[in-house]
């Protein structure tokens, strides 16, 4: 594994200041830091892992994100990039850039974790307090376990790697068993869970932030093996409940806000970038940039996604009392959004095009330095109200419907802050719809689809297949004067999917570096 030897090897902390306001990503250059000089005192273990809330995670962020979350299951479409064409023509090969960039990524920042974390219990004075350093290496852990939770739900058995010494004197390693993968996450989050504070400054992660990450996990993990482990179903709705009843936090009341950057950090994020402004090329958020439809509503330069827009099979959720999802994640042509180019009276939709993550310009953000590099959201990747739905499904559990009072209770208070009624009977197939339209670009719904794939192949299989036999996943127009909506023709040839679909090919050239990933998985523990 030539290529994973080269990202986990190189200690590496970028430079990420902001001029917007004062926070824990405002620190010194860290390029010139070694292991032997650098961990000194809690405020140094403070630095060293506020690093890698931000830089590590842009190749994955600022494209491949939603283009595995949203254009793969279908709630998106670029039809003009051939990588994403792949997506969704379900013909994914192994060179496909969005792939190499994506598992690249992920293993740099398995490479950053445990470079720190043995720095951290080999080279740390006993001076230190262990709490701050059991919180630091709660703050690692959570951080390599996501990543690790993004790479099992792509790519299944991959392999696993604690100690980057022992990874460059073998660099070819084998994959694990899927099962042994999510044992290291579930381990590396209970971990965290322990050892992470109740409160801390906004942005960094607490035990809220892993306990709701391993609600999720283990909501994931139960169905490994073909059926849902119930243990690991009631391990999620532990976890969650937890996070609901516990936690203190609670639920934005507006949804449209949720995705503004004066409201970055809300008590609604669990976890989320810690994107700054004016950084540079390749160390901030560039994903209005990627998504953006052409025009006003991002610094001079950016906008280039006029051909990226949301899918008529997304649209068809939505009713119409649903309004403020909708527009808070799409556009409609004739939408106007007062506070895109608010200097210039707003920005009015031309086409259907991305609105969530479209923040606007520097002076609508008050963010002088911000550039098309750099957007100053703080994208969330784990929001209080996915914990709800994963409680919601956890109860539900194997069955198929429930009219459960705690269930009802957690999927009306999303339902009732979204401005839609209340329900009576959450059923598999609401609760799936309600979590792809409440997470929608956000680079969930594949994900969702992925874990409903472990256990009923057959019922993921279907709802893709229904995409193609009903010709939804396409984009479409909108006349705002007769609000009909037509969808687009299309002559892309999408492959029949498959149980194979759900499990992405391994990059090429991680193949050729490390022939051992084509052989079967071996046992981890």
């Amino acid at each position: 594994m030539k290529h994973i030897k080269l990202y986990i090897f190189i200690f590496f902390a970028a430079v990420i200041t902001s001029s917007c306001k004062k926070s824990f990503l405002d620190r010194p250059p860290l390029s010139q830091i070694t292991t032997d000089n650098f961990y000194k005192s809690t405020s140094d273990l403070r630095l060293a892992t506020a690093a890698l809330y931000a830089q590590p995670w842009n190749d994955w962020n600022s494209f491949p994100l939603l283009a595995f979350g949203d254009i793969l299951s279908g709630n998106m479409l670029q039809p003009y990039n051939a990588d994403l064409a792949q997506l969704t023509a379900f013909s994914i090969t192994s060179d496909n850039g969005q792939l190499t960039t994506s598992w690249r990524c992920f293993y740099k920042i398995v490479g950053h974790c445990n470079a720190n974390i043995k720095a951290i219990n080999t080279k740390l004075p006993d001076s230190v307090p262990l709490q701050s350093k059991n919180g630091a290496l709660g703050e690692l852990k959570f951080l390599r376990a996501t990543a690790y939770f993004h790479l099992a739900q792509l790519w299944g058995a991959v392999p696993i790697i604690e100690d980057n010494d022992e990874l460059i004197k073998n660099p070819q390693l084998p994959r694990h068993l899927l099962s042994d993968v999510y044992k290291f996450i579930v381990n590396d989050l209970r971990f965290a869970a322990a050892s992470l504070p109740i409160r801390d400054q906004p942005g960094r992660v607490t035990t809220w932030s892993a306990q709701g990450m391993l609600a999720k996990v283990y909501l994931t993990k139960a169905g490994v093996g073909g059926s849902r482990n119930q243990a690991d179903l009631d391990s999620a709705a532990f976890f969650a409940k937890n996070v609901i009843n516990a936690s203190g936090l609670s639920l934005l009341p507006s949804y449209y806000n949720l995705f503004r950057t004066q409201f970055n950090d809300n008590p609604e994020s669990l976890f989320a970038f810690q994107w700054a402004p004016g950084v540079g090329y390749g160390n901030g958020n560039a994903i209005q940039t990627q998504f953006a439809p052409s025009g006003a509503v991002v610094p001079p330069g950016g906008g280039w996604g006029g051909a990226i827009g949301p899918t008529f099979d997304l649209d068809s959720l939505y009713t119409p009392q649903d309004s403020v999802r909708r527009k808070a994640t799409f556009m409609l042509t004739g939408d106007h959004y007062p506070e895109l180019n608010a200097a210039g009276g707003g920005y009015t939709a031309t086409n259907c095009s991305v609105k969530k993550h479209i923040v606007g310009t520097a002076l609508d953000n008050n963010s002088p330095t911000m550039d098309i590099w750099s957007s100053p959201q703080h994208n969330t990747v784990l929001r209080l109200a996915d914990v709800y739905l994963v409680y919601v499904e956890a109860l539900l559990g194997t069955g198929n419907s429930t009219s459960d009072a705690e269930a009802l209770r957690v999927f009306n208070m999303v339902r009732e802050r979204a401005g839609v009624d209340k329900v009576t009977t959450i059923t598999t197939a609401s609760l799936r719809n309600e979590r792809r339209i409440e997470l929608a670009f956000e680079g969930q719904y594949w994900f969702d689809l992925v874990r409903l794939s472990y256990y009923n192949p057959q019922g993921a299989i279907t709802l893709l297949n229904n995409q193609i036999l009903h010709q939804t996943r396409r984009q479409f127009t909108y006349d705002p004067a007769t609000g009909v909506k037509t969808k687009n023709t299309s002559d892309m040839i999408i492959s029949p999917p498959t149980v194979a679909t759900f499990t992405l090919p391994i990059p090429a050239t991680e193949i050729t570096a490390d022939p051992k990933l084509l052989a079967a998985p071996v046992a981890y523990y």
